[in-house]
């Protein structure tokens, strides 16, 4: 099995031209990169896919992002072959209604069909043609309608005229009528005519017959007009300006007005309520009008015009005349609101169309242009501009994708509100639509790219929430004693999920659940674990109150205590605020037990005694004197705090002077003292102990393989090492030793020790302590800065051979002697001569410096000389002489730096 996978291995890697043996992670990428610029079939890429995503999956990257991306338009081929069967089959029907186009647009988009590839584009074209077909033809039938209107009203005016007008203007009206009889059935001849809106086909039929009907009494009264001018017997024409002509070219009178009859008599109740229904609409309308609306006076209007053709015959005369008036105001106020409503149409197409702005040419640079002739025609055209074609002017929409689709809509709000004020304008509506529908193209664009991210969204939400669930269950049965690697596998989850990418809600919501289930799972491990953890931090805070509680402080209780909530803390981790809330729960007892006892320790040191006191302003004056930064006043205050640390208070002193017991052994006695009486002199001083035996010192042979002498036999004193001690056993401490402290605390019983004082209070020995470390810091400084000042004194002597420049004793050091100095001296007053190489070397051998490159081989061959010169002293011990000889030379900078440097280390010891 191994050998045959091995061989597919094999396979793979000389298909893929090497992915397999590449040795990098980055190469390994690249040759699978070059692979699939081959274009390799799926089952290909599959195959080595999942034999290379278990060996590096960076490498494997490309081929999962590319066997992705072939799923995706897989699906996306199926989804639009179902789009593009749903689009021709409404394409197919006699009669296509425009919202089913627009839904299926929207159905299709939202489903994520690609619209904007084939076969969906081709189907989106023809629905957007067809559409546009049924727009334009509804719009040729309002054309028409208006056409239609103005040919009656041609032919109404010239019944107000001589009727040899009319009968000149015949001749067009008989070209005019004709064509637009052609027009109209024109539009019921188009393919699309079935599509159109139901309402559209009366109102053309009602323009036909209407026309109709007004040429068909214009063209016999026109012939009856004709007749009667050319035969006296003939009937006259029924226009009454055309029969007045006629009878006046007779030479007949002029027919008399017919008087207005009277008006019958009314019951006055009836009259009363005709004049009560008028009043009312003319009131509406005087409202309408003086509010300046121009739909609600136009239909208050028309409520008055009723109103008055059914009791027009029942008013009086002022009422009528001031309905009259009404109406006339009212049309007056129509005709303005038509005028100001096609101002904001205007104002709203001109903002339609410029939400494409033209983009400027770039202008070719002059080496553009290759040859003579090139050169003579670009000449020609610029100079004679109207003679070259014109190029399309390109042109970039002004906003993206969303701002597009917030204008479009605020737009063709503002479109509606100026429609509801005033009548129609169909040309302006037709300009405006097509801008906007351009506009909508980018729109639609950043809807397609919205609605592809949001599927890829979803798709990676899925597989992250099974990569949660295959976890979970890989992690289910397993062993959890790394809970903060638990914890932190689980936080990148949740940050993966909220990186995923945009959702709508709606499917946000279909996904959470899904997500919440699956965390959740993964999760109960941890949470059960957590809630054990709380449980013993709950316990451990019980045992914390316990031990504040306590009357005394067990510090080892509780730092066993602490040391077993850390323990908990770094195994389980919970959430920060829980956590946090749960540790000072813990420590609230054990810092309150401890700011108690601080605060019994402060009021211990509240009442310090005046040995604490003076210590206390002698360690203050310390710091003083080492903020002044002054050697002589940091050591005079260190003096006087360590004279304050030996003297005793009044009380001290008394308990100070009280007899010691007496020591055992050969310890010489003290003078037993009693306590004078009340007017005796006090008892003679004790007499002075006798001398100890002085210590001397032997000095041993340290060569190496000496025979070290045995320790000389101590006396048969108490302090005999081989002397047995109690019950016969050797008592290794010596009889004269024991571990039974005095009474008082104040040393061994057996010997005396030196008399310390008595305790320091913690403030005091705190600030004492402190003070002269602060000092002994500074004295440090200080004589460092000192030995640098004096080197460089020194290197300025050395250079001007001038002995009185080369620093003092102080200043230099006790390590330098005044012999010393004065060789140093001596050196300067003579002129510079010799080599100082060899001496430098065995000074910074002394000094223990590191030596220049250039002489280290120098340096080495002089530490294995020295070795040979056993018993000549050594460069550390004359290394005063060594600078002196040097000091003798002449003068180099080179020589100087590392006579310096050897300098600085053989002065600080």
């Amino acid at each position: 099995m191994s050998t045959l996978k091995t061989h597919d291995t094999q396979a793979l890697d000389a298909l893929t031209g090497g992915a397999f043996s590449a040795p990098t992670s980055g190469e390994r990428a690249a040759r699978v990169r070059d692979w699939l610029a081959a274009e390799p079939s799926a089952e290909q890429m599959q195959e080595v896919f999942r034999e290379l995503s278990a060996r590096d999956k960076g490498a494997a990257r490309p081929l999962r992002e590319k066997l992705d991306e072939i799923k995706r338009a897989k699906g996306q081929e199926a989804i639009a072959a179902e789009w593009a069967e749903k689009g021709r089959t409404l394409l197919s029907q006699p009669r296509l209604n425009i919202a089913d186009a627009m839904a299926w647009q929207r159905d299709a988009a939202k489903a994520g069909a690609p619209l904007s590839r084939e076969p969906l584009a081709g189907v989106k074209t023809q629905l957007a043609d067809r559409v546009k077909g049924i727009e334009d033809l509804q719009n040729r039938v309002q054309v028409q309608r208006e056409a239609a209107v103005l040919l009656a009203q041609r032919i109404e005016v010239l019944s107000t005229k001589s009727w040899k007008d009319a009968e000149a203007a015949a001749e067009s009206l008989r070209a005019d009528v004709p064509q637009w009889q052609a027009q109209a059935q024109a539009l019921l001849e188009d393919s699309n005519w079935p599509s159109v809106e139901p309402r559209f086909p009366p109102l053309l039929e009602a323009s036909r017959n209407q026309l109709q009907v007004v040429w068909d009494a214009f063209q016999s009264a026109l012939a009856q007009a004709s007749a009667a001018a050319t035969n006296t017997e003939a009937p006259l024409p029924p226009v009454p300006v055309w029969a007045d002509e006629l009878r006046q070219a007779r030479g007949l009178p002029a027919e008399a007005a017919p008087t207005k009859p009277a008006r019958p008599k009314v019951d006055p109740e009836v009259r009363a309520r005709a004049n009560q229904v008028v009043a009312e609409a003319l009131a509406k309308v005087e409202q309408e009008v003086a509010q300046g609306h121009g739909k609600a006076s136009a239909g208050a209007a028309n409520a008055l015009r009723n109103a008055l053709k059914e009791h027009g015959k029942l008013l009086d005369d002022k009422l009528e005349a001031q309905a009259h008036a009404a109406l006339g105001t009212a049309t007056e106020l129509e005709g303005w609101q038509r005028w100001r409503a096609d101002q904001l149409r205007q104002e709203l197409v001109a903002k339609a169309e410029a939400l494409f702005e033209p983009v400027a040419p770039a202008t070719p640079p002059a080496a553009a242009t290759e040859n003579t002739a090139e050169a003579a025609q670009a000449e020609a055209q610029a100079v004679s501009p109207a003679a070259a074609p014109a190029a399309p002017v390109a042109r970039k929409p002004r906003y993206g994708g969303r701002k597009m689709q917030e204008t479009l809509r605020a737009l063709r709000e503002q479109w509606k509100q100026v429609d509801q004020g005033g009548p129609p304008n169909h040309a302006l509506w037709k300009r405006f639509d097509e801008a906007c529908n351009e506009a909508y193209k980018v729109v639609q664009e950043w809807l397609d790219k919205v609605k592809t991210e949001a599927a890829e969204h979803r798709a990676a939400r899925l597989a992250l929430i099974e990569e949660v669930k295959a976890w979970a269950a890989a992690h289910a049965d397993a062993p959890q004693g790394d809970w903060k690697s638990f914890n932190r596998a689980l936080h990148q989850f949740s940050d993966r999920w909220r990186e995923a990418g945009h959702l709508s809600e709606k499917a946000f919501a279909e996904l959470q659940p899904q997500w919440k289930e699956a965390i959740g799972h993964a999760a109960a491990p941890l949470e059960a674990a957590q809630k054990s953890s709380i449980e013993r931090r709950n316990a451990m805070i019980e045992e914390a109150k316990v031990l504040g509680d306590a009357p005394m402080l067990r510090i080892d209780a509780v730092k066993s205590l602490q040391q077993r909530w850390q323990a908990e803390a770094q195994t389980v981790p919970l959430d920060r605020k829980q956590e946090q809330k749960l540790w000072d729960a813990f420590r609230k007892p054990i810092d309150d037990a401890f700011n108690r006892k601080t605060q019994e320790r402060e009021k211990a040191a509240a009442a310090m005694s005046g040995r604490d006191r003076a210590v206390l302003d002698a360690s203050r004056a310390v710091e003083e004197a080492t903020a002044s930064g002054d050697a002589q006043k940091i050591r005079a205050a260190m003096a006087a705090l360590e004279q304050a640390l030996k003297a005793r208070d009044d009380a001290d002193a008394a308990a100070a002077a009280a007899p010691a017991p007496a020591p055992s052994g050969d310890a010489v006695a003290a003078e037993a003292t009693a306590e004078p009486a009340e007017g005796e002199a006090a008892a003679a001083p004790a007499a002075p102990a006798k001398p100890a035996k002085p210590v001397i010192a032997m000095r041993g042979d340290d060569r190496p393989g000496a025979r070290r002498p045995e320790t000389a036999a101590a006396g048969r004193g108490k302090f005999d090492a081989r002397r047995p001690g109690p019950g016969g056993r050797d008592d290794r401490r010596g009889a004269g030793f024991r571990s039974d402290r005095d009474d008082r605390g104040g040393g061994f019983r057996g010997g005396e020790r030196e008399d310390r004082g008595p305790r320091l209070g913690d403030t005091a020995f705190r600030a004492q302590r402190d003070a002269l470390e602060h000092a002994q810091a500074a004295l440090r400084k200080l004589a460092a800065q000192a030995h640098g000042e004096a080197l460089t004194q020194l290197m300025t002597a050395w250079e001007q051979r001038s002995g009185e420049q080369v620093p003092s004793h102080q200043e230099l050091g006790r390590v330098v002697t005044p012999q010393v100095r004065q060789a140093w001296v001596q050196a300067l007053a003579k002129p510079g001569a010799g080599d100082a190489s060899d001496l430098l070397l065995r000074l910074e051998i002394a000094a223990d410096v590191p030596t220049p490159a250039e002489q280290i081989a120098a340096r080495r061959q002089m530490q294995l000389l020295l070795l040979t010169k056993r018993h000549e002293p050594g460069p550390q011990e004359t290394w005063g002489t060594d600078v002196a000889k040097v000091l003798a030379t002449a003068y180099d900078a080179a020589a100087a730096r590392r006579l310096q440097n050897a300098l600085k280390n053989l002065l600080r010891r």
